[in-house]
This record gives C-alpha cells, structure tokens and sequence, in this order.
C-alpha cells in the first residue's frame, strides 16, 4: 500500500544467514535468507539492500526486490539476475554464509484491490510473486518474455493467481507479442478489475499506464533506479513527477502511474 511520504517506518540492518541458493534458469537465481525482523514488516513492493560481507572491496550495498516473505518461519526471498561482478558474488554465496540487510525500504503496492490484475516482464515478475501470495489468489496475473525458455516464472505463479495470461515476443507461448498486444483484449472480457501493478522495463510499464488510463483503472508502477545508500539521503535515485522531484528508493520504488508517466 502507497503510504504518505512522512509515514516513518521501521527498518533493520542485521546480518542474514543464507538459507538456499538456486540457479532458476540461465543466469537467474533464488536467494533465501533467514532474517525474521525485516520478513515480518516487509510489504509487497518493498526491496531490501544486500550487502556482500566476505569481500571487503564490496563497499555498496545492492538493492533486490522482495520475492517471497514468510513472517512465521522468518524467511525471505530474493530472485536476480547475473549482471556483473557483485551478482556474481550473491550467486556464489552458499547456505550457512551471512549477508548484510536493510531493510525493508521504500513504499508498496497498494494490497486492498478486490481484484487486481498483475502486468511483468522480465526481472519485473520477480516483487510481483509476493504481491500474488499477500493477495491470496484475488488476483489475475499477465505474464510477458521474449521466449517459452523464459517463462520459467509460469510455475511459480500457478498456485498463486485466479487466472494466469502469457504473452512471447516469438510466439513460442502463450500469444505473439508483448503484454500491451494482449492487455486490451483481456480488459474488454474481465470488465472487473479494480486496479492494475505493474512491474518491468519502462517502456511496458508505460504502455501498460497508457492503457490502464483509457479502462479508467487506478494503475501502480514498480520503478528500478540505480541507487547507493537507499535511504534518501544520496539522492542518487532522484525522478521527475507531477509533484516535482522524488526518490525512488524513499518516495517510491512503487508510485501511481499518473505521477510518473504525465
């Protein structure tokens, strides 16, 4: 749920043992740590920043997006993508070894819909699993990858949504084409949705708004930023909005798409 930006919350830094690590698909991986502090607040929406703790050289910490939080066993998830030398690192972590965590941070999705539709693609399904599991199978999820070989994502949604659409740029799952090919279309047949979360490259989540827009459906976007300290205070993740500048990190990652697509 968006809250206001002077709501302040509570946050831990705490060392994490690593529960599991495994490769999902070809340079994706499932992390699990135990840290039961952060699993009890954290939101769906809500990111965590990771800090590499065997490797001195690793001064940042890495901000991931919450996939999983279970508040009775203490556990939380996070799915990633290979993409340099930190990730590397994470990947190679194994159970029994700690991390840094902070967290949680930054503001959600909006929890309350009677029946949202979910719109991802890529990296962008990963927050989105947790949105799917808090809402208890209220909601409807829309699926987008480039290939069949992608969609992986398929088998961790099934036990988590009402109805599951799929789209592939080639065709080779679900129908030909990108989640905006076939978003209208499942809006005209499903006339109930009361609210749209959205998660993935910009240039989907944009098309998404713009068509959430015309259905006069309320729409959230999952905004990704490079960031350092995550709290607000290096402003490296700064943004354009109708109500001027914010933080992704503080004032988001999660904002009403009408703020940041005018």
């Amino acid at each position: 749920m968006i809250l206001p930006n002077n709501v302040k919350q509570e946050k831990y830094s705490i060392e994490a043992e690593v529960t599991e690590q495994q490769e999902l698909a070809e340079n994706v991986f499932y992390l699990q740590v135990h840290a039961p502090e952060i699993a009890r607040l954290a939101k769906p929406g809500q990111f965590v920043q990771i800090r590499l703790l065997q490797d001195a050289s690793f001064v940042l910490r890495r901000p991931v997006g919450v996939a999983e939080a279970d508040p009775v066993k203490g556990n939380m998830a996070f799915i990633y993508r290979l993409v340099g030398r930190g990730t590397q690192a994470l990947a190679e972590l194994m159970p029994g070894e700690t991390v840094g965590v902070l967290g949680p941070l930054g503001h959600g999705f909006t929890t309350s819909f009677a029946h949202p539709l979910l719109v991802g693609g890529g990296m962008g399904l990963s927050p989105l699993l947790y949105y799917a599991a808090a809402t208890q199978g209220r909601g409807d999820v829309l699926i987008g990858g480039k290939n069949a070989g992608e969609l992986f994502w398929t088998g961790l949604y099934e036990n988590l949504v009402h109805q599951m659409f799929i789209t592939t740029d080639d065709g080779s799952l679900g129908t030909k084409g990108f989640t905006t090919t076939l978003l209208p279309k499942i809006l005209e047949e499903e006339t109930d949705y009361d609210g749209i979360v959205v998660c993935g490259p910009e240039i989907m989540m944009r098309g998404v708004a713009k068509i959430a827009a015309e259905h006069h459906i309320p729409c959230e976007v999952s905004l990704e930023k490079r960031m350092a300290c995550g709290l607000g205070a290096c402003l490296s993740c700064s943004i354009d909005t109708v109500h001027g500048r914010r933080k992704v990190c503080k004032d988001g990652p999660v904002f009403r798409a009408e703020e940041v697509f005018a």
